[in-house]
């Protein structure tokens, strides 16, 4: 195995298509990354205190602020709309499909843009960040079912990935932007950060007018034709190309064999094996919020004020480089190292780095050398989540569902991000400042997320398997087949569900009974019979899907 990630030489066509359109595709990760990022700026900036207090003076610099309610309140409406966003995005993506459903999700966000700019009171700021919110959970669900929905295998992990690389890059325009204009005593301190974000949606919506819906929606609404064309396109091959049409043919066969097993209404997601994915799903983004990341860039510009860093915007934008840079790793790790070992690398990376902050910070509160140690190991934590949970916990669930239930459960498992998200931003305010009715937490809130983080560990080791260079299809056989995450490293796919349906069919009154390991005994003996020796797919061939 050489250093480069390389396309495999059985391999037919080319993947630059789908690799450029999924890298496009990413970028609406600015929008989540900038909105989010931009109001723990704005919060601190003198001109929208004074615009937006209720009267309430700061007890640490005696200026005018909005209460720890009210900045909660703030910051965590926009939450609060990407988790009803996240949960909307699945009926979207089924109706619209995948394409349009972006740019109607970019439309929504506009509005709350508009809304927040217009603002010079409470009131309209949060319902503008409600309703940016509502659009960035519905993005965020939709962008990592459209790119594990074209992306080829062998650098799928790495092209669902540039999404938390393209969020890294949207927190770090924003701390540019933030400390660009936070001095200005006028409305443009946050209405400029604000209108920046318009640029961002025309770019999004204009670049999916052009790019295509993906061949699995297709193939969901029995558009085969239809899947052919976008498939050609994505990979360059003609549509006659017996890899193309294998790898069609596949994800029919596979789409087939699951609507067989039942429907897909919203009570079949908690069923069985997908029920066992959707936990796993909804418990890995629950967890990667539980890393305390986003306190460090929603508060983190007042936290490092509070703590007595003189420059507190300077340090963000410090930090957030770090996230930018701290992605690359991770998406050459994610296909060279695998899911499994870089998330536990990052859990106990980051529960060192908690501790160690935690400590620190609360034996030698204020001085200047727990100010450097807590500058520089939260640029060390902040290393370890952005090269490992950051992206890949995008990535693990874009790959877990079967194309019947993809959509709903990927909105479930993006809600339940959202859904902690909200939680961590409206409790912080009130765990971390001082005051009455709060709990005065400062460095000690990293306790919480280092016992968190160490969670995070267990529950990579007991539920998180091993997808590394598996198609969409063949995770559902390996889900089949494997009943410990443990032992998913070693899973070979062994049987085509093309096989599978052959076998089913052939089978009078019972195939559609029969397990895969019944099915897959039944392909050996017929294969045998024929004098073939495996799976088609793992042999060396001219062509492969």
């Amino acid at each position: 195995m050489g250093l480069m990630i390389k396309k495999p030489d059985h391999v037919a066509g080319s993947a630059v298509p789908a690799i450029i359109i999924g890298l496009f595709v990413a970028f609406g990760g600015v929008l989540f990354g900038y909105d989010t990022g931009t109001i723990g700026g704005i919060l601190a900036m003198p001109y929208w205190r004074d615009t937006f207090s209720t009267g309430y003076l700061n007890k640490e610099d005696g200026k005018l602020d909005v209460t720890s309610s009210q900045s909660s309140e703030i910051v965590s409406l926009l939450s609060a709309g990407t988790f009803f966003g996240a949960l909307a995005a699945a009926p979207m993506a089924d109706l619209l499909g995948r394409r349009l459903g972006m740019i109607a999700s970019t439309v929504v966000f506009t509005v709350g843009v508009i809304l927040q700019t217009a603002a010079t009171a409470i009131p309209l700021f949060v319902a503008g960040r409600f309703f940016a919110g509502f659009g960035v959970g519905l993005i965020s669900a939709i962008i990592p079912l459209y790119q594990s929905e074209t992306a080829p295998k062998w650098i799928r992990g790495a092209v669902v990935g540039c999404y938390q690389l393209a969020i890294t890059i949207g927190l770090l325009i924003a701390a540019i932007v933030d400390n660009a204009t936070k001095d200005r005593y006028d409305t443009g301190s946050y209405r400029i950060p604000i209108a920046v974000q318009f640029a961002w949606a025309i770019i999004l919506v204009v670049g999916m007018l052009i790019l295509p819906e993906t061949p699995r929606f297709f193939i969901k609404e029995g558009k085969n034709e239809q899947a052919a064309r976008s498939l050609s396109r994505l990979r360059r091959l003609d549509m006659d190309h017996p890899a193309l049409v294998e790898e069609l043919a596949e994800i029919q066969a596979n789409h087939e064999y699951e609507v067989s097993l039942g429907k897909s209404t919203y009570i079949d997601c908690f069923k069985g094996s997908i029920g066992k994915r959707l936990a796993t799903g909804c418990l890995l983004q629950a967890l990667q919020q539980l890393t305390g990341v986003n306190f460090i860039f929603y508060y983190g510009t007042s936290f490092f004020k509070n703590s007595g860093i003189s420059n507190g915007f300077i340090v963000t934008v410090i930090t957030n480089v770090v996230n930018v840079c701290s992605t690359f790793p991770g998406l050459y790790l994610v296909e060279k190292w695998g899911r499994r070992p870089l998330l536990l690398f990052g859990a106990i990376g980051m529960f060192v780095c908690q501790m160690i902050i935690a400590s620190v910070g609360t034996a030698l509160p204020g001085s200047q050398v727990a100010n450097k140690v807590l500058i520089a190991f939260v640029c060390v934590y902040i290393f370890f989540f952005a090269s490992s949970w950051g992206p890949v916990a995008w990535v693990v669930t874009g790959e877990l569902f079967p194309l019947k239930s993809r959509a709903k459960c990927l909105s479930m498992t993006t809600a339940s991000n959202w859904l902690l998200n909200w939680a961590i931003a409206y409790s912080t305010p009130y765990m971390v400042n001082s005051g009455p009715g709060n709990a005065n937490l400062q460095a000690k809130v990293f306790f919480v997320w280092g016992g968190f983080c160490l969670i995070c560990a267990f529950f990579v080791w007991a539920l998180i398997y091993e997808t590394k260079g598996l198609s969409l299809e063949q995770v559902d056989e390996l889900y089949g087949k494997c009943s410990k995450a443990w032992q998913s490293k070693g899973f070979r796919p062994t049987i085509s569900f093309a096989e599978v349906q052959e076998v089913r069919g052939s089978v009078a009154g019972q195939g559609r009974h029969m397990s895969l390991a019944d099915i897959e005994a039944d392909v050996g003996r017929k294969r045998s019979v024929a004098g073939q020796g495996g799976y088609m797919g793992e042999k060396e061939k001219d062509y492969e899907v």
